[in-house]
């Protein structure tokens, strides 16, 4: 089939170099969100699904809006039979999803109808889910609700991070948008409306939703870091200021009251409403990350300290 490819952040980048190395399928032309500053020198770079298609010689469409009708118009005349979307980043108008014969097939980071919305794998950590998955569907007006075509499912370990579970999906995800095109070419696939219960939805992950309180239970603030790791990244005040954390380690021994930090010579406690934690990196404002046990070995805290 004739493909235009739409996603802009590295967990989409697995899809189309699947898409591109099948060759079962014609990706046209890419569409991504515009190129935007990074780094400390602020320099405009292309999104890491813009830099893939350049490196194939593919056209890469950029537009501030799915709306331009300068866009629309050369959509139209690329004339796709499909276009796969993992992690495009805008909305979609009508105008554009009547444009591809066969629609636009998104690739979402779970088990639909759960966690709809921007942040499906951050949701399903601090949810406490034990299983996830991928799906693709059909993108209709409503969000994430379109018939679904396929899924796979995956397990989430007890340490796993966002990102490292995001890495995971994105590969297992790539695998199923592929097979999704392939029975849309042969018309062997036929999508299937999701069910009315089991609807859930997870929004953009912000700053705050990143703090963390030690007033919850140990299992709770673990999830939660582990949730926002790498981004936004969790934090708690110490000394009236941001303090970055990692991955934590819940113990199961007595504890301080919540909050409240022990240095001990090999490790660095914090309590919470149940379990102490264990700490792993952190970093103080204005240092790098590092071990816990460094940070508190540079660190003069006083008796009864706290993160709050």
């Amino acid at each position: 089939m004739k493909l235009v490819f739409a996603g802009t952040p590295e967990p989409a980048v697995p899809a189309l170099r699947a898409l591109l190395d099948s060759g079962r399928h014609e990706v046209v032309a890419v569409v991504t969100r515009p190129d935007a500053q990074a780094g400390r020198g602020r320099r405009v770079v292309r999104s890491p699904v813009g830099a893939l298609a350049d490196d194939h010689g593919i056209e890469v469409l950029t537009p501030a809006r799915a709306g331009d009708p300068a866009f629309l118009a050369r959509l139209t005349e690329l004339a796709p039979d499909a276009c796969p979307v993992v992690a495009y980043g805008a909305l979609l108008p009508q105008a554009a999803l009547d444009i591809p014969r066969l629609g636009w097939v998104n690739l979402h980071f779970s088990l639909l109808p759960a966690w709809r919305g921007a942040a499906p794998v951050q949701a399903a950590i601090r949810a406490g889910d034990e299983i996830t998955g991928a799906s693709t569907f059909r993108i209709v007006k409503e969000l994430d609700a379109g018939p679904v075509y396929g899924v796979v499912t995956e397990t989430i370990g007890g340490t796993d991070t966002a990102g490292v579970l995001l890495g995971r999906l994105a590969e297992s995800g790539a695998k199923l948008l592929l097979s999704t095109m392939d029975g849309l070419a042969d018309g062997s696939l036929v999508a299937r409306e999701q069910p009315a219960e089991g609807v859930s939805y997870a929004p953009k992950v912000t700053v705050e939703d990143a703090r963390v309180s030690f007033a919850d239970p140990a299992s709770a603030v673990d999830r939660q870091i582990r949730s926002v790791t790498p981004e936004p990244g969790a934090w708690a005040e110490f000394r009236g200021e941001r303090f970055k954390l990692g991955p934590v380690t819940v113990l199961d021994e007595p504890g301080p009251p919540p909050g409240e930090i022990v240095v001990e010579r090999k490790r660095v406690l914090v309590g919470t409403a149940t379990k102490p934690l264990r700490l792993g990196e952190v970093q103080a404002p204005g240092k790098k990350r590092m071990a816990a046990t460094d940070w508190a070995r540079g660190t003069r805290i006083d008796q009864g300290e706290r993160l709050r």
